[in-house]
């Protein structure tokens, strides 16, 4: 069994069951009929720094959601790619060093797109994060969730839109910043 195809089916084991196998598990997914090969598994997977334990023995990701990062490609004119190999992004990590409280909205919409915040994205928030003027903000607005830039000025609060499509709002009863938006997740497909 190599590293790369235990990757794989741990990470598909992680995302139908949202938490890393146990050993008897292992044994069910790799098809090992003793718990010994399990144990000799995840040992060189803890060698490898892809799993870890913790103080109880319990199995955490480590380096299990690193997705290879290759380098800088140009969106302007083409020119040689600068290749980095060995370099990767945890994403589960990236997500986490956040600090703070974080969650997640989906974005329904497109009064951000000029930002690159499209209909379907999923923005990432921190919760205790103060905004300063130009921060993106999920901001609940006399009773409606939006996310906008956000601007204080002579002791008003006003969220712009990155659309010239959509009016400024300038709150009529209340205001509540949920959070600062510190990230923007994607998928393609």
């Amino acid at each position: 069994m190599t590293i790369e195809k235990a990757v794989s089916l741990l990470r598909k084991f992680y995302k139908q069951q949202k938490r890393l196998p146990s050993y008897q598990e292992i044994c069910t997914l790799f098809g090992y009929s003793s718990k010994n090969a399990a144990v000799y598994l995840v040992n060189k997977l803890i060698e490898a720094e892809i799993l870890e334990k913790d103080d109880k023995g319990k199995l955490l990701p480590k380096k299990l959601f690193h997705i290879p990062h290759l380098g800088i490609i140009k969106a302007g004119y083409p020119s040689p790619a600068e290749s980095s190999l060995g370099d990767s992004i945890d994403f589960y990590e990236y997500l986490l060093d956040i600090p703070g409280d974080i969650f997640s909205l989906t974005v329904h919409g497109d009064s951000m797109i000029e930002e690159g915040i499209h209909d379907g994205d999923i923005v990432i928030v921190a919760k205790d994060h103060h905004p300063r003027n130009g921060d993106i903000v999920a901001a609940l607005v006399d009773g409606e969730w939006t996310v906008k830039y956000f601007q204080q000025k002579n002791n008003r609060v006003y969220l712009i839109p990155a659309n010239n499509s959509y009016p400024i709002i300038e709150p009529r009863e209340s205001l509540s910043i949920g959070g600062v938006v510190a990230s923007v997740i994607r998928k393609y497909h």
